[in-house]
């Protein structure tokens, strides 16, 4: 494709607030985001994300837990378990991700496609935060969809390299919103949540090997359940270079990923919203990687929409 549509983009400044020095969560891959997609010659459609509603967050996590990232006063054992310290511009950021991710949603039911600069943050689960995520801002999206009868039926499609272990607890047992998480088995979390449907990988699986396991299931439930909207998780720890990965994608094999998910998605005539999940190193190598994971899905959805011959997305759901 000679030159993309403008990529519909959720982000803001403070999706990276500041962290202690030396922290080992790279933050600033989140501003280096706009400029990684600059570099690679994608256009921003930039958009603003609201403020997620203490209500929406409370409606998926205990109540006294947000209470207490609200009022930047979680307990020293609970931030560990997180990882961050939960100051208040984390607490702001934790309200803006998840206003993204649902904004994302409602803009990808208008048009088709859109995506989150940030968010993914799938560890987080009904009693509260772990793994450098503060809340879920997948299951306070997909909550809030069907709760406002915004979509019948959310799948949840996770391919961050770590399990999405948070999100297969707060969804247990519901049939409207489904789980599908596709991950290293034996990365973190030691102890594996269940969701609807998880596959796990061995060590070392390279693209191939990735791509085999994830097309069939996920056209299959796509075919099964005919949710009313993808929520994909889009991690790039997946990555052979990644610090916290143990899978061997390349830079190709996210792409070819990127391009699956979207082709499915399209060719079922569901729509979709991208956050940008995990991806650990360098934070300009990791930004270029989630750059380039974006821009993979977004140029592959409108392909697949126009029949390949135009760069204007074309959905009609």
């Amino acid at each position: 494709m000679a030159a993309a549509a403008p990529l519909p983009l959720f982000h803001h400044p403070d999706y990276a607030p500041t962290l202690p020095p030396g922290h080992s969560f790279p933050m600033s891959k989140y501003q280096a985001l706009l400029p990684a997609l600059a570099a690679a010659g994608q256009v921003v459609e930039r958009c603003d994300p609201p403020l997620m509603p203490p209500e929406w967050l409370m409606a998926v996590h205990d109540p006294a837990y947000v209470d207490a990232v609200l009022t930047a006063n979680v307990s020293p054992a609970i931030e560990r378990r997180i990882g961050l310290p939960v100051t208040a511009a984390v607490a702001r950021r934790t309200r803006l991700v998840a206003g993204g991710t649902f904004a994302a949603a409602l803009r990808a039911l208008d048009t088709g496609w859109a995506a989150n600069g940030a968010g993914g943050s799938h560890h987080a689960g009904p009693e509260g935060g772990a793994g450098y995520c503060v809340t879920n801002d997948l299951a306070i999206a997909a909550h809030r969809l069907v709760a406002e009868g915004r979509a019948p039926s959310v799948l949840i499609v996770d391919c961050d390299v770590h399990q999405g272990d948070g999100t297969a607890q707060i969804m247990a047992g519901r049939a409207d919103v489904i789980t599908l998480s596709i991950h290293a088995e034996k990365n973190f979390p030691v102890r594996k949540a269940r969701s609807h449907h998880d596959i796990g990988l061995p060590d070392g699986t390279g693209d191939d090997a990735y791509l085999a396991a994830l097309g069939p299931v996920l056209d299959a439930l796509l075919r099964r359940h005919r949710p009313g909207i993808v929520l994909h998780q889009a991690g790039v720890d997946v990555h052979a270079d990644d610090r916290l990965g143990r899978l061997a994608l390349t830079d190709a094999g996210i792409a070819a990923r990127e391009a699956l998910v979207a082709r499915a998605c399209a060719a079922a005539g569901v729509p979709m919203a991208v956050t940008l999940g995990g991806g650990y190193g360098d934070p300009a190598a990791v930004a270029a990687r989630h750059a380039l994971a974006l821009m993979a899905g977004w140029r592959s959805w409108c392909g697949s929409r126009d029949g390949g011959k135009s760069d204007a997305p074309a959905y009609a759901g």
